[in-house]
């Protein structure tokens, strides 16, 4: 039996969604900038999945630019919003995904300068932390609103209210990549000027997202060509992808219970484990604001990778931090940032809308055997010996 718990890193698509996308490619397979009937009928495709996209965030169709994922969104946001700028520093959280932390970093070879606001023990960082961060030539904020390792929730609503109070001419990007879907999200109540999400995070199809981007605000495209989607993405539409994530939208939107259950069933899990496992605690406190899907857990002097391999063998499937770090084998910032130590294993169990109960059970049991298993080969290894 398997079960999949690596849902932070890629959903599985809904069948509506496959269905979708089946059809787009079948019998709208022409180019939505085609003048002909048929590409009318693709431009009408695209323009609905823009309105559900839009009514997920509770925006405007016209704000929504679709994107080839998440990665890209986060960039335009980031990278479009210092295009424009007028002055030379970003200030970001130093527990941002590496699709904002790397393009932020990217920004110091062409002269900026860079600000990561550390987050306290408890994985948040606070408001008081990032206006301390603020200089008169701030141009860009980045804050994630989930953290896509550890699960904590940022006060980005907070922080968007007293960048405005400050009366600061400034960019606020948001990481919603792992919040939308699971949490009711109404962009208009973050004080945000563009926010990014990935349909492989929401039952919908890899290498499609969106930014929302403000009416007003401004960026500047990160390459040109076709000027499609209002000249901020150019490259002929991805109908099929973008059409199947409109559809994972509407069908988030059309279950805005879905968190309240799928938080229920992380507690259940983490509970099953804590009580199992003496040395397991959750990475962060379990009262800390998290997004509903997201189990940290961390076993002291213990290696990651052996018991991965130890769950998989019992079929169940989960992460050591995030999917997009675990073949670097290189230590977590997130984890480094809230002060876990790199000889204590933190296994990520990020659960779904189809988590069923018995996923749960199973998981903490193997878990529990895996740690068993690990532990007796660790305390029996010759010393000096890795791992």
């Amino acid at each position: 039996m398997t079960v999949y718990l690596d849902n932070a890193a890629s959903t599985p698509p809904a069948p509506e969604v496959l269905t979708a996308v089946t059809h787009v490619m079948t019998e709208l397979y022409a180019n939505p900038s085609s003048a002909h009937g048929l590409g009318a009928a693709a431009a009408r495709a695209l323009e609905q999945a823009r309105a559900q996209v839009a009514a997920l965030l509770r925006a405007q169709p016209a704000e929504i630019v679709f994107t080839c994922g998440g990665t890209e969104a986060n960039a335009l946001g980031v990278l479009g919003a210092a295009a424009l700028a007028r002055g030379r520093h970003v200030v970001v959280s130093a527990i941002e995904h590496p699709a904002v932390l790397r393009s932020a970093e990217s920004l110091v070879g062409k002269g900026w300068q860079l600000d990561k606001v550390a987050p306290a023990p408890d994985g948040r960082v606070t408001v008081d932390a990032v206006l301390a961060c603020l200089r008169p030539d701030t141009a860009v904020v980045a804050v994630m609103l989930a953290n896509n390792e550890i699960g904590t929730l940022q006060p980005v609503a907070e922080i968007g209210r007293a960048l405005r109070a400050a009366g600061r001419r400034l960019h606020f990007h948001v990481d919603a990549v792992q919040f939308a879907g699971l949490i009711s999200l109404d962009v208009a109540t973050l004080g945000a000027d563009s926010l990014a999400i990935s349909g492989h995070k929401l039952h919908g199809p890899k290498g499609t997202g969106a930014l929302w981007l403000r009416k007003g605000a401004r960026v500047a495209p990160l390459w040109d060509g076709g000027r499609q989607e209002n000249g901020l993405r150019s490259g002929t539409e991805n109908l099929p992808g973008w059409v199947g994530l409109g559809r994972a939208a509407d069908l988030c939107r059309q279950n805005p219970q879905a968190g309240a259950a799928v938080a229920a069933q992380r507690d259940r899990l983490e509970s099953l484990i804590v009580e199992a496992i003496p040395q397991a605690t959750t990475t962060v406190p379990a009262s800390t604001p998290r997004a509903p899907h997201i189990a940290s857990i961390r076993l002291p002097v213990l290696p990651a990778e052996p018991l991965l391999h130890a769950l998989e063998a019992r079929g169940v499937y989960a992460s050591a931090g995030a999917a997009c770090s675990t073949r670097s084998h290189g230590p977590s910032h997130v984890l480094a940032a809230i002060g876990v130590r790199e000889q204590d294993a933190v296994l990520r169990f990020s659960l779904s809308r189809l988590t069923t109960e018995s996923d749960v059970t199973l998981a903490a049991r193997a878990l529990r055997e895996a740690v068993d298993e690990i532990a007796d080969v660790v305390k029996h290894r010759p010393r000096g010996a890795r791992p």
